[in-house]
């Protein structure tokens, strides 16, 4: 079906479901983060971001994919904000990821398997099953040291594997909360971008998937 009519379609949903407060909100985040590439303005900081990207996990889950329901994704960012909701367990994950168990998480392909680390073990990432997934040699080699976002770019954040992002964003956010900067907001992103090997990638400073991997090492 048509890209543009699955929108159409999520946004009479929004409207039908929550009104037409929500259904202008639905399209003005939607074109917000079509324009710029970056999360709508209810997402301030480094721990929001983490949310935001694990809200649009969920939407994905339910059936909406990353990108059609923005008002779907906007109500569970801010459950997940509140406490209202949390995120998965390992347990879950690793269950979804024995649906697949002989094959490489990015491409499908079955040959030539390895482990990846999502935090390579050369930038501080744990030699743990939280922090690896099964890939070819050839997506494995590919990725090398960077980090998951930096491999996919920011424009193409969404494309990633369901369970990757999922794992991913669980060490990020272990990773932040030890360094302190979760609750960094936008008006001190520059406390991030001193730290940052990824500053060539960022056409100005503002909160991006980049962010949350400023800090590795």
């Amino acid at each position: 079906m048509n890209r543009l009519i699955l929108v159409f379609l999520s946004f009479l949903f929004v409207f039908a479901e929550f009104g037409s407060d929500a259904l202008f909100d639905n399209i003005f985040i939607y074109k917000y983060t079509l324009i710029t590439n970056m999360p709508p303005k209810a997402v301030r900081t480094v721990k929001d971001l983490i949310y935001w990207q694990y809200a649009k996990l969920i939407a994905e889950s339910a059936g909406y994919g990353k990108t059609k329901n923005y008002g779907f994704i906007m109500d569970r960012f801010k459950q997940l904000k509140n406490g209202e909701i949390q995120w998965s367990g390992s347990i879950r994950e690793y269950i979804k990821e024995r649906e697949r168990p002989s094959e490489c998480i990015y491409c499908g392909s079955k040959e030539s398997l390895s482990t990846d680390h999502l935090i390579p073990k050369s930038r501080g990432g744990p030699d743990t099953g939280d922090n690896a997934v099964t890939a070819c040699k050839r997506c494995n080699s590919s990725k090398g040291d960077r980090g998951v976002y930096e491999r996919y770019g920011v424009e193409s954040r969404n494309e990633l594997p369901r369970i990757v992002e999922e794992k991913y964003l669980k060490l990020i956010y272990t990773l932040h909360e030890k360094e302190g900067t979760l609750d960094l907001d936008v008006k001190n992103l520059d406390k991030l971008c001193k730290i940052c090997s990824l500053g060539s990638l960022c056409e100005e400073t503002a909160l991006t998937v980049y962010c949350l991997e400023s800090i590795l090492k």
